[in-house]
């Protein structure tokens, strides 16, 4: 009797408990199948909202379906986290029905990822960041319809974004960065990777209001002058740069740039005006850097790699200077000379 009882409580109580603790390291997938293993084993999962904060549909088919599925089951009525990246058959049709059928399961969301979601449209967007007033973290890489409008709605619907990917949203003006620094003077990651519309004006805002910035991306952006790279020195915060293929990018506004002392990423590929004059600002003044590409810029010598050398050979880890005719003694054991705790020489390929 005692062992009945004994096998009871193991398969309803013990087993139950450690479920729950390897459940938090599984897949979805295998946490979903889980739930079929038995009917107690399903009430003990369920009854554990922290189990049910993420939804992660990204690559997979029907995904819109899904997704309406998922969040009218009480179990997701606390969700946290949606990814729908690179998500198949997912469209505005589908964010219109959550406004309509899940809006309570919605209201904790602070992570919505709809990268390569191109069926999504402005008319989507308003429908989705309506109902997700707490929403923090939105990315919507490379979506090709979306408009300035669809920031308009952002800013007014959700009003606590602190991280923010447009990348390759093209259609997307100087008046979507306006709203964004208008709005979100606690940003702190921003993306604007191939938004190919925007100019200097629309930078500066950014860089007027929004000084917690810690990470700025402004990767193939030849369009932006010294203007506005100068008015980078107002990001005291800031820890990672891209400015791969600046073109117009000079040696006083890598000057500038250097007054932000707390960067540690730093990428100047293809930054062709360049020469040593701003490679040693940088030097003389970021002390922590870890990641550094000069990858194909033809101005820079060795010098820069001295002063590199004599102020962060200590700290960097990542160091790009293939292409770089003028630094004559860029070997891998030269460089490792210079800098003894280099592990990657090659950044671009």
């Amino acid at each position: 009797m005692e062992e009945a009882e004994s096998e009871v409580t193991w398969k309803r109580e013990t087993i139950p408990k450690v479920l729950k603790i390897v459940s938090t390291r599984l897949p979805q997938r295998d946490l979903i199948s889980l739930l079929l293993v038995s009917p107690w084993l399903h009430r003990a999962l369920v009854s554990h909202p922290s189990l049910w904060l993420v939804l992660d549909f990204s690559q997979m088919g029907n995904a819109g379906n899904r997704l309406v599925a998922a969040l009218s089951l009480p179990r997701y009525r606390h969700v946290k986290h949606i990814n729908l990246e690179f998500a198949h058959d997912i469209e505005d049709k589908h964010l219109e029905l959550l406004k309509s059928k899940c809006l309570d399961s919605l209201q904790n969301l602070e992570s919505l990822n709809l990268n390569g979601c191109q069926k999504i449209s402005d008319k989507g967007i308003e429908a989705i960041t309506s109902v997700c007033p707490i929403l923090k973290v939105f990315s919507i890489y490379w979506n090709v319809r979306i408009t300035d409008m669809s920031i308009e709605h952002l800013v007014k619907n959700c009003k606590h974004v602190t991280d923010l990917n447009l990348s390759g949203c093209k259609k997307i003006s100087d008046k979507s960065l306006q709203l964004v620094a208008e709005n979100y003077p606690k940003l702190e990651f921003l993306n604007l990777t191939r938004c190919i519309n925007l100019t200097d004006h629309g930078l500066q805002q950014i860089l007027f209001k929004c000084s917690f910035l810690q990470s700025l991306n402004i990767y193939a952006l030849s369009s932006f002058t010294d203007e506005a790279y100068r008015r980078m020195s107002l990001l005291t915060y800031l820890k990672f740069l891209d400015l791969c293929g600046a073109q117009n990018l000079s040696d006083d506004g890598l000057s500038c740039i250097a007054k932000c002392v707390n960067l540690v990423s730093l990428n100047l590929t293809w930054c062709v005006r360049v020469t040593d004059v701003g490679v040693i600002a940088i030097a003389q003044g970021c002390t922590s850097l870890e990641f550094l590409s000069l990858f194909g810029i033809v101005g820079v010598t060795n010098k820069c790699l001295e002063a590199l050398s004599s102020s962060c050979s200590n700290t960097i880890t990542t160091l790009d200077v293939n292409g770089c005719i003028g630094i004559k003694r860029r070997s891998r054991d030269e460089l490792l000379h210079l800098f003894p705790h280099l592990k990657c020489f090659k950044v671009h390929s």
